[in-house]
């Protein structure tokens, strides 16, 4: 008796529609259609695609892919192909095919599979238009910058026999290539209808960029306060999936600067700019701020806010609300909840929060040490300030990171502790989750890292720190493929990122055994350490490029004379054990021990 065996894919489910029709109309020539489609159109793509046709049944198949990407564009290449094959048919030999593609958990028995992950992909191949592809979100999430289609969100559906509901994307093909009749008449719009203006971060996303407000207080040490509040407002719009939201870090490159609106949403690819202002005097604090549509320089919306200090996060409740109602496709009001608690009553505390986040930022040692105190201060002033903790434990990982004085295990394991803990931390807030799951990576427990990196993204989906962290998670299981996307897409996020953002690309290139990529990712780092070099080593060894391998592995002797193999890998943490042998391979290979 075969053992069964689990095991993650991307299934593609596919049938004929009108099938019986064809067949009562015409049966030997609906055969005959039938058999040169399988064998003209179906198992060449599939094959290209690195696919397996893991059956036929009578009027359709079912195949299974490595990665996503490989069946959502074998979906549309076949569909492509068909519609050719149909275009000189007479209608009962038409072969109009309903896609369904679904990425999750199968189980192998012997050539068949079965699940609920073969099952959802069965039942969005019901839900798909004739000729259509139909996608879970995840799919979607997956690919959409990787193929040469649209999608359209057709909601979430309650299916059979599967508990929770799915949401579903419809593909929409790409005007520019044969696609066809039914996609392409799905795809046209009303001419009677008024189209929602376009924006550069995919036919989903309202693109927006806030900008460094103002200090226009006399006392400079307001700065921290100014900034603060310009990352809090960010951070409230990057809550709604809707937007799509560039981080604090490339934005506050122009801190200080004169510019347009017009010239920064074309350097960071956005249709929105939000400028402000903040003037504190005691406890009154006035901001002025403007919504500006940068593609033709126009005020979408302006309002000034004068209020006690108190009041701050009343502000930003009603600034957020007000962008929000006054964008295009004005997003949903039950997700307004999300930022109506205030985070702590204690201002002092608040504001050392504030100071501690842009001292982060800087990544150096002497202002990692100083956000240290800020934030431990902010803790003393209230216990029970969440944010707080969970900003002290991304400091003291900060830290652990560079090297600046590594905080033990017993204060990590402390730091998982109360962030853990209901009774002072905060459910629902997205740092909470990004640094438990950070924690937990680096001690090699993915199962609940992927459970905090789940729960972060769906706090904050346009997190920079979290859709990298989401990339990097993928890419130790063996998920390769699907983390280089989550790794471009926050490099698109946020396009002035840490260099590390190109550690973690070349090494998921690495893992994906793209070593050319890898090599040139690593190429971006200015000041490469030993590990990076390493890198470089085993990637140049599997691209036999044995000289530039065995010149990065003395770099990397040099840069760290104690280095070996074996305690490099020992920082590593891939799950599969194929992944670590052909890591310590490729670096013995290019003369490391």
């Amino acid at each position: 008796m075969s053992s069964i065996q689990n095991r993650l894919a991307a299934i593609l489910a596919a049938d004929i529609a009108g099938y019986s029709r064809l067949m009562h109309e015409d049966e030997n020539a609906t055969v005959s259609a039938w058999r040169d489609a399988r064998e003209q159109i179906i198992k060449p793509i599939i094959a290209d695609h690195t696919g397996r046709i893991v059956k036929h049944t009578g009027d359709g198949f079912l195949a299974e892919f490595p990665t996503v990407s490989q069946a959502v564009n074998c979906a549309v290449a076949m569909q492509h192909r068909f519609s050719d094959f149909n275009a000189d048919k007479p209608s009962n030999q038409k072969m109009n095919f309903r896609m369904g593609i679904n990425f999750g958990e199968i189980a192998v028995d012997e050539d068949d599979i079965h699940g609920d992950g073969v099952n959802i992909a069965a039942r969005l191949e019901s839900l798909a238009s004739a000729p259509g592809i139909c996608v879970t979100s995840h799919v979607y999430e997956q690919t959409r910058r990787k193929v040469d289609c649209d999608f359209e969100d057709m909601g979430s559906h309650q299916v059979k026999n599967i508990d929770d509901p799915i949401h579903v994307y419809q593909v929409v093909f790409s005007a520019s290539r044969s696609a066809p009749q039914d996609a392409v008449a799905a795809a046209t719009p009303d001419l009677g209808a008024v189209a929602p203006p376009p924006t550069n971060a995919g036919p989903d996303k309202i693109s927006i960029a806030v900008l460094p407000f103002v200090n226009m207080s006399a006392d400079p040490e307001q700065e921290f306060f100014v900034d603060g509040l310009t990352e809090d407002i960010s951070t409230e719009l990057s809550r709604f999936s809707e937007l799509f939201v560039i981080s604090r870090n490339s934005t506050f490159t122009y801190k200080g600067q004169a510019t347009k609106a017009m010239d920064v949403a074309r350097d960071l690819d956005v249709r929105y700019v939000v400028e402000g202002s903040v003037r504190k005097a005691g406890n009154r604090v006035r901001v002025t701020v403007q919504l500006i549509d940068g593609a033709d320089d126009r005020h979408v919306w302006a309002e000034r806010y004068d209020r006690d200090l108190e009041d701050i996060f009343e502000i930003q409740d009603e600034i957020t609300a007000a962008i929000t109602a006054t964008l295009p496709g004005r997003l949903e009001a039950d997700t307004h909840d999300r930022a109506r608690r205030k985070p702590t009553d204690n201002l002092q505390a608040y504001e050392c929060v504030l100071a501690g986040k842009v001292l982060h930022h800087r990544s150096e040692r002497e202002a990692n040490a100083a956000a240290l105190e800020v934030l431990e201060r902010a803790i003393a002033l209230d216990p029970n300030y969440a944010h707080a903790r969970a900003w002290r434990a991304c400091v003291m990982g900060q830290a652990w990171t560079y090297g600046w004085g590594e905080p033990t295990e017993d204060a990590m394991d402390a730091a998982v502790k109360e962030l853990s803990d209901p009774n002072l931390s905060d459910e629902n807030d997205a740092d909470v989750h990004r640094i438990l799951a950070a924690i937990s990576i680096a001690r090699s427990q993915f199962e609940r890292a992927m459970h905090h990196q789940e729960k972060a993204l769906k706090r904050n989906p346009n997190y920079d720190l979290v859709v990298v962290q989401q990339g990097e998670l993928l890419t130790w299981i063996g998920q390769a493929e699907e983390g280089i996307e989550w790794i471009k897409r926050a490099m698109k996020l946020n396009p002035f990122h840490p260099q590390r953002f190109w550690s973690h690309l070349a090494r998921a290139y690495f893992v994906a055994e793209q070593y050319a990529d890898s090599t040139d990712a690593l190429k971006h780092l200015t000041d490469p350490d030993a590990t990076a070099h390493a890198y470089f080593a085993a990637s140049y060894a599997g691209l036999d490029e044995m000289t530039e391998a065995e010149t990065h592995a003395r770099e990397a002797m040099t840069l760290e004379p104690e280095f070996t193999v074996e305690t490099n890998l020992a920082r590593q943490h891939f799950a599969r054990e194929a992944d670590a042998a052909r890591y310590r391979d490729l670096l013995v290979r290019a003369g490391l021990s």
